[in-house]
């Protein structure tokens, strides 16, 4: 009876799991059967698939090696799956490895598999897939947020480390993470048992020796350790033996924010369990893959969005005097000065009429923003609520001074007051896009735009680039946070 409430709050994960596998199933069947309808036809099941093989028999095999690669790269991992790129990562390798191992197998044994069979299959599934997880987690994200699907969780800890770890739990309801508890060192000696975070009332449930009984009294289905220093050794391992009969995870924090799972790992050594935390992945071979998909993605993009430059850049000359585009000093990486260019979305002079504006500026920090500035014209207006004043940045990624993804590109007089932490915004170059920009863009405080910033910066990889290019489109259609 002691541990039931903790697997009753855990079926939704094992319903959520099933699912995730069969819809990966659906889609990897229909990715293969549109490639050979497209390649053989429907009549052709039996035509060889290029040399001897028969095409349904190539597609059968495909799709089976194409499901176990998912599993074997954990693609459904409970630990991963529902929130952060690491679930889309694993997909996205699982698959690319499928087709490269199949390419070589083609090329040693001579199979002569239709190309075009896997250039229909791959993109298909791979793009299919992803889209399916990112659907399974908005639908989850909504379940969450009507507190449905939660993972409850004990927090077992001081105060001091305690609550920084609630109040991020609790302003991202999304995550799916309730907090039902709180143990700490000497509950007995506080002036009362409960404790207000974010509004929220958290129950202060008993000491470190009471941890146990707590978890069966709430039903949590985790427990987060954010003093292992005041817990001791001994007392962590006896309460991971405690809490296995329990079905109950436990994790703890290593006191670090902001640092992403793929920079740690544990080594142990001398039966201790040291975390072992990387530099930044941003030097070497990553920096130039980054330099090589910022280049290619801004020709790209260019040359598609030809005909709304056109469009824009006439509809910005007919509705004011002054220039099509506005020069933006700002400051890049190394503290290196560039020009930013954008669509002019304000009167000519703009920057004159900014001191007059000052008293009523609704910016955070060292930002200027209003949300009804006299200074932006009609198109104005349009062009910043779609981004489309920001296209021209393009340009600057072309021309190596900017990023697609990356921190919000500063102001000379936002650096001339940065302290040492937040300089480390410069290590990389500024982007057209970033958390920033995705994360509530102008309704975002100083100190939480600064907060996405370090945190990309320490954090990159070409697989958060990509989620965050899809949530700016998203972003963007929805409008959210823009004036």
């Amino acid at each position: 009876m002691a541990g039931r409430p903790s697997r009753r709050s855990r079926a939704w994960l094992r319903s959520y799991l099933a699912k995730v596998a069969w819809s990966d199933g659906a889609i990897i069947v229909a990715a293969v059967v549109i490639a050979q309808l497209v390649r053989f036809g429907a009549e052709s099941a039996m035509t060889p698939n290029g040399g001897r093989v028969p095409a349904a028999i190539v597609s059968v095999l495909l799709s089976v090696v194409w499901l176990l690669a998912l599993r074997a790269f954990q693609s459904l991992d409970r630990r991963v799956i529902g929130s952060g790129s690491l679930e889309y990562s694993r997909v996205l390798s699982a698959s690319i490895s499928v087709f490269g191992v199949l390419a070589m197998v083609d090329l040693l044994f001579r199979l002569n598999i239709a190309r075009g069979f896997l250039a229909l299959a791959f993109p298909i599934g791979t793009v299919g897939l992803l889209y399916s997880r990112w659907l399974w987690r908005r639908r989850l994200s909504r379940q969450r947020l009507n507190s449905q699907n939660l993972e409850h969780v004990l927090v077992v800890g001081s105060l001091g480390s305690a609550l920084p770890v609630i109040e991020r739990l609790i302003e991202k309801p999304e995550l799916g993470y309730k907090v039902v508890g709180l143990c700490t060192p000497q509950s007995g000696k506080l002036p009362r048992q409960e404790v207000n975070v974010q509004g929220q009332d958290v129950k202060v449930l008993g000491t470190f020796d009471e941890v146990c009984s707590a978890v069966v009294e709430t039903g949590a289905t985790a427990v987060a350790i954010t003093s292992a220093e005041a817990l001791g050794h001994e007392a962590m391992q006896s309460l991971s033996w405690d809490l296995e009969g329990l079905d109950v995870d436990m994790v703890v924090s290593p006191g670090l924010t902001d640092v992403a799972g793929p920079r740690m790992m544990v080594r142990p050594v001398a039966g201790l369990p040291l975390l072992h935390v990387d530099k930044p992945r941003y030097e070497g071979a990553n920096r130039f893959l980054k330099a090589v998909v910022d280049r290619v993605g801004a020709g790209t993009l260019i040359l598609m969005l030809a005909p709304v430059f056109a469009a824009v850049a006439i509809a910005v000359k007919t509705d004011s005097r002054g220039p099509i585009f506005y020069r933006a000093p700002r400051v890049g990486i190394n503290n290196t000065s560039f020009e930013m260019w954008k669509f002019r979305s304000m009167v000519q002079d703009a920057d004159k009429l900014k001191a007059e504006l000052r008293a009523v500026n609704e910016g955070a920090g060292l930002l200027f923003k209003m949300r009804e500035d006299p200074r932006v014209t009609r198109v104005g207006a349009f062009i910043r609520r779609y981004s489309l004043d920001e296209l021209p940045q393009l340009f600057n990624v072309l021309g190596g001074t900017m990023s697609l993804v990356g921190p919000r590109p500063p102001l000379p007089v936002e650096v001339e007051q940065y302290d040492g932490r937040v300089a480390r915004r410069m290590l990389v170059k500024p982007g057209i896009t970033g958390l920033w920009q995705v994360s509530g863009r102008s309704d975002l405080s100083w100190e939480e735009s600064v907060r996405l910033d370090l945190s990309y910066v320490e954090n990159w990889s070409i697989m958060q680039d990509l989620t965050i290019l899809w949530r700016t489109v998203r972003a963007v259609v929805s409008k959210d946070g823009a004036y």
